[in-house]
């Protein structure tokens, strides 16, 4: 059975890790933020704002908030201005903890449709394996992130689940 409390501990990491790796991030010039490292987005930049496009995304699904525009091609540039991205991170990031706080816990039993640009078809699953998709597609970006923060010479703190900070704990 799917338990509510892992996307909301998932909700709560996300959280602590978004403000871990963008705060690192801050401290990176401009330059060195959007240089292209390499990765499957490019740049530290491109990379987190893909990851906000597709939260938002995901999130849509669930809870029938507005979906972002474009496609996986422009999310890398869904959000290219560094103060509006960290001010909409923050924000989204309090939506995904709304929503994993008052999701009940049937609504998990059900299956979601929707059309996949990344697979060019509609496709349905479980809820309970597209919200693990949520949550594992963030934790893959950020370890992409991480290496290319650490690559740059920042330093981010632990990424360990059982290393969140207690005060997390009650988002």
């Amino acid at each position: 059975m799917f338990e509510l409390d892992y996307v909301q501990t998932m909700a709560r990491y996300n959280r602590w890790q978004n403000e871990n790796l963008v705060g690192v991030a801050d401290t990176l010039s401009t330059k060195e933020r959007e240089m292209d490292r390499g990765s499957f987005f490019g740049s530290i930049q491109q990379t987190f704002s893909h990851l906000l496009w597709a939260d938002e995304l995901w999130v849509s699904r669930f809870a029938g908030t507005p979906m972002p525009d474009g496609g996986i091609p422009e999310s890398r540039t869904f959000f290219s201005d560094w103060i509006k991205f960290q001010i909409e991170r923050e924000r989204f990031d309090k939506v995904i903890l709304e929503w994993a706080s008052s999701v009940e816990r049937d609504w998990f039993d059900g299956d979601l449709s929707w059309y996949s640009g990344a697979l060019g078809r509609d496709i349905t699953k479980p809820k309970k394996i597209a919200a693990i998709q949520l949550f594992n597609h963030q934790t893959h970006h950020r370890g992409q992130i991480h290496a290319m923060l650490t690559s740059a010479g920042a330093r981010p703190s632990d990424t360990d689940v059982p290393f969140m900070p207690e005060h997390y704990d009650n988002l």
